[in-house]
């Protein structure tokens, strides 16, 4: 049985925004939760109307609210909240316009610059009106290939406030990644930063742009920001057709006036791509309204955001969990950006910049947690985090170890919020939430207003059994369309193919006693071996208990007939592959995981191949060890690594 590691205090519950609303939809509907987070989700998701109709009310959505009831289409994505209500995204983010601290960048070489509310009004009201003045209009694309920066902020935030559409690539991509997104989209601005840094190394931005906008030719004005706290850059590049501009001579010392129009709930917002690693990146549209409410939902009901808190997640522009962040605005909290290596220098560097900037949520990466912890430091004794209230994790299933790890060596009084959902709806499934305590392993509970089920193949909500992740009503962050997808056929086949008119997710799941749901691997990648499935998670979370091995990847390889198990594992420095480890691995597995879970080959290699975001991809080594063709190396960070994958001797017998 999981052990409970936490529970809030009833003092925490009882100032939480959480119980706010509580008694906000208590009052309004004659209800009494009584803290039930249960009673309250089941009527969320039954009343989907009045919960999301409330959220807008609560959190005081700036717009023109219609309160006519949700148009009800037999297509689940058809769905349509708050018809006819109208809003801008950027006013709304806008949250503040006075001088207290709205955003904070930290570069890895110790760079750090905050801007204040009215700066941050200037400046978007300043790109805004530009954007206008070159002819950039509602529903027109505007792309950014950009560090995590304030001026990104600032871009992402004019961009929208008239009503064009944001897409962003992070300069961890490629020429052939940024072309083979942007280019499906047409845009006509770029905006660009000269260069970034990683590691301690400098990457020159404009040298990658002459071969980006030979593949582009739709985009016409390109804007060029500076990295901060590096000199001036002495000369704009010139092209030959296209403008350029300097982004400090777009950003005046005198604010221009700029009208925030109010544009459709469902009107475009963002384009965000998939990690592209099964084909083409696939091109998912957001919509406006249902992105700010789901994100203010999250924001202030489960992760407990309130004025003047100040929130870090660590993210890249390439990755949703950055747009997750900006939101975080809308709630009158500031927000800190690091541009960099996670660990330059340091190991534990985003601890250090969580305990001096007083961060009130930290947000990290599963990966990053078990960094930490094979570290085997206290870091309790170095920093006292005063201020921390919530560390969220995503990005992959964080283990049991990892769980207790925080616990015992991070903060002891903290709410450790495991969440997930993913690019395609920008938000989350299942997270946490203040009323219930939080168990060893387990993320806490479904989304307020999502009816979220584990299905098995025969399409039944089972329960401690494991199955296929689903959403079985319509919910506001749904995406409005993939870009360029005629009749929605690439969009039903992505999310509606598996089960009829239910948002089937591809995450492979279970439910357990108490409502906390265990996030079990991808279900593209689960294991079938004898043809029981089983998922790749319950494996990694017993490889990351041995000290001598760094990181690993585990899939199922066709072979006789049948699937086996190959698990493929780096091992830290001094330690080699002997036969006693590979004992104890097999061992760990058939204990705590089960005998089918153990693999039947167990290989040392040199690197793993993983996406930008930094999430591993199975997937891609399944296809190299069978022969087959990798659709799309250049959704990878590194690539190259997968030529260690094809041809291994040991595969072959």
């Amino acid at each position: 049985m999981n052990k409970k590691l936490w529970e809030a205090s009833k003092k925490l519950k009882i100032n939480s925004n959480l119980f706010k609303f509580e008694k906000f939809i208590s009052k309004r509907f004659k209800k009494n939760f009584n803290k039930n987070y249960e009673k309250f989700h089941n009527w969320s998701v039954k009343n989907s109307h009045n919960f999301w109709n409330s959220v807008w009310d609560y959190t005081k959505v700036k717009g023109e609210k219609n309160s006519i009831k949700s148009k009800k289409s037999p297509k689940f994505y058809k769905n349509i909240f708050l018809p006819k209500s109208k809003l801008n995204f950027s006013e709304n983010l806008l949250s503040k316009n006075n001088n207290e601290k709205a955003i904070t960048f930290i570069s890895e070489g110790g760079f750090r610059e905050t801007k204040n509310w009215r700066e941050l009004n200037r400046n978007v009201k300043n790109v805004g009106a530009f954007l206008k003045k070159i002819n950039i209009k509602s529903k027109d694309r505007v792309v950014a290939y950009m560090p995590n920066t304030s001026e990104t902020v600032e871009a992402f935030l004019a961009t929208v406030a008239i009503g064009s559409i944001w897409s962003s690539c992070s300069p961890d991509f490629g020429i052939n990644g940024v072309v083979e997104r942007f280019s499906q989209i047409k845009p006509k601005v770029l905006f660009v930063t000269n260069e970034y840094f990683y590691n301690g190394k400098r990457i020159n931005i404009l040298e990658r742009i002459p071969s980006i906008i030979k593949k582009i030719p739709t985009i016409k004005h390109i804007i060029v920001s500076n990295y901060p706290g590096e000199s001036e850059i002495k000369q704009l590049p010139k092209y030959k057709y296209i403008k350029t501009y300097n982004w400090k001579n777009i950003i005046k010392e005198d604010e221009i006036e700029l009208k925030f129009s109010k544009f459709d709930f469902e009107h475009e917002l963002a384009i965000l791509f998939s990690s592209g690693t099964t084909g083409k990146p696939k091109c998912i549209c957001h919509k406006t309204g249902g992105v700010l409410l789901q994100h203010l939902k999250e924001h202030q009901l489960h992760c407990d955001i309130k004025e003047h808190d100040n929130v870090f997640y660590f993210t890249t522009c390439g990755w949703m969990m950055w747009n997750w962040l900006i939101s975080v605005l809308a709630s009158k909290a500031s927000i800190v950006l690091f541009d960099g290596s996670p660990m330059y220098k340091k190991e534990d560097l985003l601890l250090r910049i969580a305990n001096k900037e007083n961060i009130t949520l930290l947000g990290v990466s599963a990966k990053y947690i078990d960094s930490l912890r094979k570290t085997k430091k206290d870091f309790k004794k170095l920093y006292k985090l005063p201020k921390l209230r919530t560390i969220c994790s995503t990005g992959s299933p964080l283990s049991e170890d990892s769980f207790k790890y925080v616990y015992k060596n991070i903060k002891k009084n903290i709410h450790l919020a495991s969440i997930s959902g993913g690019t395609d709806i920008v938000s989350c499934f299942v997270l946490g939430n203040l009323y219930q305590p939080v168990y060893s392993g387990e993320i806490q509970n479904k989304g307020l207003g999502m009816d979220i089920r584990v299905f098995n193949e025969k399409g039944k909500s089972v329960l401690n059994e494991k199955g296929e992740l689903v959403c079985v009503n319509p919910f506001p962050s749904m995406p409005l369309k993939f870009w360029n997808d005629k009749n929605d056929t690439k969009f039903n086949k992505a999310y509606f193919n598996k089960f009829k008119n239910i948002w089937h997710h591809g995450d492979y799941a279970k439910i357990t006693n108490k409502k906390g749901f265990i996030i079990v691997g991808r279900s593209d990648t689960t294991l079938n071996p004898g043809g029981v499935r089983l998922g790749t998670a319950e494996i990694y979370s017993e490889i990351e208990r041995f000290n001598e091995i760094k990181e690993s990847l585990v899939v199922g390889q066709s072979w006789d007939n049948d699937i086996r198990i190959v698990l493929f594992v780096i091992l830290n420095s001094n330690y080699e592959l002997s036969e006693d480890l590979l004992k104890r691995i097999k061992l760990q597995i058939r204990k705590n995981a089960s005998p089918r879970h153990v693999p039947h080959k167990i290989i040392k290699v040199n690197d793993i191949p993983r996406t930008k975001s930094g999430k591993i991809v199975e997937l891609a080594v399944k296809n190299i060890i069978e022969g087959n063709k990798i659709k799309n190396k250049e959704a990878l960070a590194n690539a190259h690594v997968l030529d260690e994958f094809s041809n291994i001797k040991e595969l072959q017998y």
